[in-house]
């Protein structure tokens, strides 16, 4: 990245790799401003898993889709809490796994299972019904591991196929508990204070808009995202969703890439304009 920001801030909603972004946008001359959005914190699931297994001792091979790493990690752990990690390896090993993204292929590879099947890059839902389209689903039992939102566009797409639906909802985004930074991220990106907001997920950007919302800053945001602030996106399903927020990004990384972005966006800051 040869061009520079010039002490330009920037707003980053980014949270576990809040240091790694920032570090990115400092080498670039930019401040960068962290600015938590969401936490993950993990469900109750013990008789969810419990439930699961039990079904799964009485029906053929399953079809497991893992939507994220986190999804796959918790699922093991609380299997493993119960003592029965090694019969949901087993059930995983029996039957077919598909993943959406590497960092769920991984989560995978390090509880013993390297085989699945894996979506194409950007993987979004689309990329994975896409995978499961080439699988035989009709009459066959599905087990979903949802990220931190229930995806209804992939239950769509298998219950039309027919499949034996088994959802679970292993963990959820939720906001901070402390939410005073994400009040004073919303006022100032209203009041046009930041060149930029980047978005490395889509409900980073849904619980700015709530928290513009519940202080009363919503529509000045909008317009000040609109007009006057470079918003970036990581991938096409963070841009489609501030799209449906009134805010698209004029910053979409492709590859869908940290790195990525901020060199687009970089690109974007200095070029001087903004849509």
């Amino acid at each position: 990245m040869s061009a520079r920001l010039d002490g330009q801030r920037i707003a980053l909603f980014e949270s576990r790799l809040a240091a790694e972004l920032s570090e990115l946008v400092r080498r670039s001359g930019g401040v960068p401003v962290c600015v938590p959005a969401v936490v993950e914190r993990r469900l109750p699931s013990a008789q969810e898993v419990v439930a699961l297994l039990e079904a799964l001792r009485a029906a053929g091979p399953a079809v497991f889709v893992f939507s994220t790493g986190v999804g796959a990690r918790a699922l093991f752990d609380e299997a493993r809490a119960q003592g029965l990690a090694p019969e949901l390896l087993e059930a995983v090993s029996r039957g077919e796994a598909v993943c959406r993204g590497p960092k769920a292929v991984a989560a995978l590879y390090r509880e013993g299972q390297p085989k699945c099947r894996k979506a194409r890059s950007p993987y979004t839902t689309v990329e994975l019904i896409e995978v499961l389209a080439g699988l035989q689903v009709s009459g066959r039992t599905v087990v979903l591991v949802h990220h931190g939102g229930r995806d209804g566009a992939l239950v769509e797409a298998l219950v039309g196929r027919g499949a034996r639906l088994h959802e679970l909802l292993v963990y959820e985004w939720q906001l901070p508990e402390d939410t005073g930074a994400l009040e004073r991220a919303a006022r100032e990106l209203a009041e046009g204070e930041f060149a930029a907001a980047a978005f490395t997920t889509q409900i980073q950007a849904r619980h700015l808009m709530t928290i513009a919302c519940r202080i009363g800053c919503h529509e000045t945001l909008v317009a000040s995202l609109r007009s006057r602030v470079v918003v970036a996106a990581v991938g096409p399903t963070c841009a489609r969703v501030l799209i449906e927020l009134g805010v698209p990004a004029q910053v979409v990384a492709d590859p869908p890439k940290m790195a990525t972005m901020v060199g687009a966006l970089v690109a974007r800051l200095t070029a001087g304009s903004v849509a």
